[in-house]
């Protein structure tokens, strides 16, 4: 039992990561339409803005994250001004085309900035870590959960209960009537940029402690977190983050008890099944057309 308890708090943290990104590439999708796959190679630069902070500027952990926080949100507007604007009116392949460019981009850049060879980057805690009974917790972990359960709950306040939540809500269910309305469309739209890449750069930071920072890490987490949104329903917050959750799970079990050398095959082979039997995900309603 002290074994599964284990490998359930440490699916869960995992899955927290992947939920993190899920949520940008639900918010993203709900505000154009559109999949942006550099969602998980902008986490990997969030990992390296702290990296960068703790290095060279030697902060503090807590104010090293702050500051990469702050630079992914101002990276997001110039992702969305940059990529997103000027394609906008040119229908969805050509941004999907262009946010693939611009992971393959981010990525190269790494390595020609920073090498290939992966980076160590201790936690705001060190290697501390507590016991729950006979489950070993490392104190990583418990932030990346704990993370997860503030940002949900932020994430349904700040859309049920401000003024600018409601407005990016009816930007992204019908623009057009948004834009009779007087809501600035354009701007809720950068702004939808600027927080879901800040909450993939708050991915990036929180498990820069737990993997290996590297060009690699973006493309790993691109993958999982699609595959999130996949099973929990494309364009649902509460299936983003219970679908990063499932499939946390799933890898770690399935790597444990099954083999590690496929562990990220498993979560993708229930990717598939989803796609055969229930493609709206767990939480998406079914559409249909009439002939």
């Amino acid at each position: 039992m002290s074994e599964v308890g284990q490998l359930l708090v440490a699916g869960i943290a995992i899955g927290s990561v992947y939920a993190l990104v899920a949520l940008g590439f639900v918010l993203i999708y709900r505000a154009t339409n559109v999949v942006n796959f550099a969602q998980g190679d902008l986490a990997m630069l969030g990992a390296y803005a702290l990296l960068v902070t703790l290095t060279v500027f030697h902060l503090p952990f807590w104010l090293a994250g702050l500051v990469s926080l702050g630079v992914m949100a101002v990276v997001g507007i110039l992702f969305g001004l940059g990529l997103y604007y000027p394609l906008r009116n040119r229908g969805f392949m050509p941004i999907i085309v262009a946010t693939i460019g611009a992971s393959v981009l981010f990525e190269n850049g790494i390595v020609a900035g920073f090498g290939a060879s992966p980076h160590v980057v201790t936690g705001m805690f060190g290697t501390g870590s507590f016991h729950i009974g006979s489950v070993f917790v490392n104190d990583q972990y418990a932030l990346l959960v704990g993370i997860l359960v503030v940002v949900t709950a932020f994430q349904f306040w700040f859309f049920e209960g401000t003024l600018l939540g409601k407005k990016m809500q009816a930007v992204s269910q019908d623009k057009q009537m948004a834009l009779l309305l007087g809501i600035p469309v354009g701007l809720m739209i950068v702004i939808t940029f600027s927080y879901s890449t800040a909450l993939a750069g708050l991915a990036g930071v929180l498990v820069s402690p737990v993997l290996f920072v590297s060009a690699g890490l973006g493309s790993g987490i691109t993958m999982n977190a699609f595959a999130a949104t996949v099973i929990g329903g494309f364009g649902d917050v509460t299936g983003a983050i219970v679908g990063g959750l499932v499939l946390g799970l799933v890898d770690t079990f399935g790597g444990a008890y099954i083999s590690f050398t496929y562990e990220q095959g498993f979560g993708m082979a229930v990717v598939i099944l989803f796609l055969l039997f229930r493609p709206q995900g767990l939480f998406g309603e079914r559409v249909a057309e009439k002939a």
